[in-house]
C-alpha cells in the first residue's frame, strides 16, 4: 500500500508541475502577444508621429521665414526631427519587448570606438551636411560646380547633395566629397560678367572696332548700365588683334545674353567693315622642305702623259731588254 500511494503523489505532482508549466507557459505566451501588438501599435505610432513632426517642423520653418524661406534649411531639418523621433519610438518599442535599454546603451557605449570605424564613411557624411548646413556655401535652386560636376542643387540630406544638371541627369554627391572639394556657386551672385574675346584685321581701324563692339552690346536689353560696358586691346596674336569685351547682366540671363552678343557683335562687325581674319596656315611639302641629298663627284681622270722622246741610248738598251727576254 505505502508504495502504491507513493506512486500516486508521484503521479499527482507530476501532474500539478505540468498544468504550473502549461499555466506559466500560457501566460507568458499572452504577455509576448499582448507585448508584441502594443510594439507593433508604438511602432506604427512612432512612423505617424515622425511624419507628422516633419510637417509641422516645415511649417514652423515656413512661417518663421516668411520673407527669406530657406529650403536647404527646412529639408535638413525635417529629416533630423524625423530621425530623432524614429530613434526613440525604437527604443520604447524594444522596452515593451523585455529589452533592457540600459545594457543596450552600454553595448553600444563599449562597441562605439568599432562602429565608428565601421561607419567612418557615413558618419563623415552626416558631419559634413552638418557644416555645410553651418556654412552655407550654396541653397537649394542654386546652380554649383563641385569638382567637374556642374548643375542646379535640388536637395540637401544627411548623407549626400543632389543635383540635377543641363542634361536633366540626376547627380547624387557624398556631402563629405563636396565638403573637400572645390565648390563654385554660379548663381551664388545676382550679376555676372560676359566676357568676349574677338580678333580683329591688324589692318583695321582699333578704336572703330571697340566702339562698334560696345555700341551693339549696350544695345541689348539684359546687358546692365552699371557697370558700363568696357573694351580694350589685350593681346596681339599671330593673325590678329584681340580686343577684350566685358559686359555684366544678371546672373539668370547669362547664358543666353552670351550667345545673342556673339551674333549682334559679329554682324555690326560686318557692317562696319571690319575684318575678323581667318588663322594662317601655311602648308609645307617634303619635295620644298627637305634638303637635296648630296651628289657624289664624279672621279676626276688621270692625266695622260705624254710620250717623251727616246734619245739613241734609250732605244739600244730597250732592244737589248726586249731580246734577252726573248
Amino acid at each position: 500500500m505505502t508504495d502504491l500511494n507513493d506512486v500516486i503523489q508521484q503521479g499527482q505532482a507530476a501532474l500539478d508541475f505540468d498544468a504550473a508549466l502549461i499555466e506559466r507557459i500560457t501566460r507568458m505566451a499572452g504577455d509576448l502577444a499582448v507585448n508584441l501588438v502594443v510594439a507593433a501599435l508604438i511602432l506604427i505610432a512612432t512612423f505617424f508621429v515622425a511624419r507628422w513632426a516633419g510637417g509641422w517642423t516645415r511649417r514652423a520653418l515656413v512661417r518663421l521665414q516668411k520673407r527669406n524661406p530657406d529650403p536647404t534649411l527646412q529639408g535638413f531639418l525635417v529629416q533630423v526631427v524625423r530621425v530623432i523621433v524614429i530613434a526613440v519610438g525604437l527604443i520604447a518599442v524594444l522596452q515593451r519587448l523585455g529589452v533592457q535599454t540600459t545594457s543596450i546603451i552600454a553595448i553600444l557605449g563599449a562597441a562605439s570606438l568599432a562602429i565608428g570605424l565601421a561607419l567612418q564613411g557615413t558618419l563623415s557624411n552626416v558631419a559634413a551636411g552638418v557644416m555645410l548646413l553651418i556654412l552655407r556655401p550654396y541653397r537649394v535652386g542654386d546652380v554649383v560646380q563641385v569638382g567637374e560636376r556642374a548643375g542646379v542643387v535640388r536637395k540637401l540630406d544627411l548623407f549626400t547633395t543632389v543635383m540635377i544638371d543641363a542634361n536633366n541627369m540626376k547627380i547624387t554627391v557624398p556631402n563629405s566629397q563636396v565638403l573637400g572639394d572645390v565648390i563654385v556657386n554660379i548663381s551664388g551672385q545676382r550679376t555676372r560678367r560676359i566676357e568676349l574675346f574677338i580678333g580683329v584685321d591688324y589692318d583695321s581701324d582699333l578704336e572703330q572696332a571697340m566702339e562698334v563692339m560696345k555700341t551693339a552690346s549696350a544695345e541689348h536689353p539684359n546687358v546692365l548700365e552699371d557697370p558700363p560696358v568696357w573694351a580694350g586691346v589685350t593681346g596681339f596674336l599671330d593673325s590678329s588683334v584681340q580686343i577684350d569685351l566685358q559686359a555684366w547682366v544678371k546672373s539668370e540671363n547669362w547664358w543666353q545674353t552670351k550667345a545673342d552678343l556673339h551674333l549682334m557683335i559679329k554682324h555690326a562687325l560686318d557692317k562696319a567693315g571690319v575684318v575678323i581674319p581667318y588663322p594662317h596656315q601655311v602648308h609645307v611639302t617634303r619635295s620644298a622642305a627637305a634638303p637635296k641629298p648630296r651628289r657624289k663627284a664624279d672621279p676626276k681622270p688621270q692625266p695622260v702623259e705624254a710620250e717623251k722622246p727616246r734619245t739613241p741610248a734609250a732605244k739600244a738598251s730597250a732592244m737589248g731588254a726586249g731580246q734577252g727576254g726573248a
